[in-house]
């Protein structure tokens, strides 16, 4: 398959784990991940800066666009990284990160992902690996803001593998 032809296979998917350098990192290692780019999705500002974001009144959370090569790595392949690099029982917070950009979320692209997604958690719910209740949003995918470019790939540019 040609770059063209992968190209026109690729999917996406957009998860929200918490700081966004540190998820994009763990999703740059997945074979069959073909890129991925950090921005802010779920809010109401059009256009928000990091500034914006971090403000906290926007409502948009920090998350990773993965496109990625459906016949190489599945959707729920990709589930399983989103919930093993975060805790997912943490309401707006990961870490000593703090506020609703840093909400655990999924946010689907269709009803596959989000029948996919809804199935995932469940699976973790039921699971009893987590002491407290899963606090993950599963919500419609809005539109995708770019976030700027010096925190693209920002640990790979400074040489660090996580956060």
């Amino acid at each position: 398959m040609d770059k063209n032809e992968m190209a026109q296979s690729a999917k996406t998917a957009v998860f929200g784990a918490g700081c966004f350098w540190g998820v994009e990192a763990a999703y740059r290692q997945i074979p069959g991940v073909l890129s991925t780019r950090v921005g802010y999705l779920g809010g109401t500002l059009k256009n928000p800066t990091y500034k914006d974001v971090c403000r906290g009144h926007t409502g948009h959370a920090e998350v990773v666009e993965v496109a990625y090569d459906p016949a190489r790595v599945t959707y729920d392949d990709l589930l399983t990284v989103f919930w093993e690099n975060h805790d997912p029982t943490t309401l707006n917070r990961q870490g000593p990160d703090v506020g609703d950009q840093y909400r655990s979320a999924i946010f689907y692209e269709d009803e596959e992902q989000k029948a996919a997604a809804i199935a995932s958690k469940e699976e973790r719910e039921r699971s009893g690996r987590y002491r407290r209740p899963i606090v993950t949003e599963i919500t419609p995918a809005s539109t995708f803001y770019e976030a700027e470019d010096y925190h693209q790939q920002y640990l790979e540019k400074r040489g660090l593998a996580s956060c």
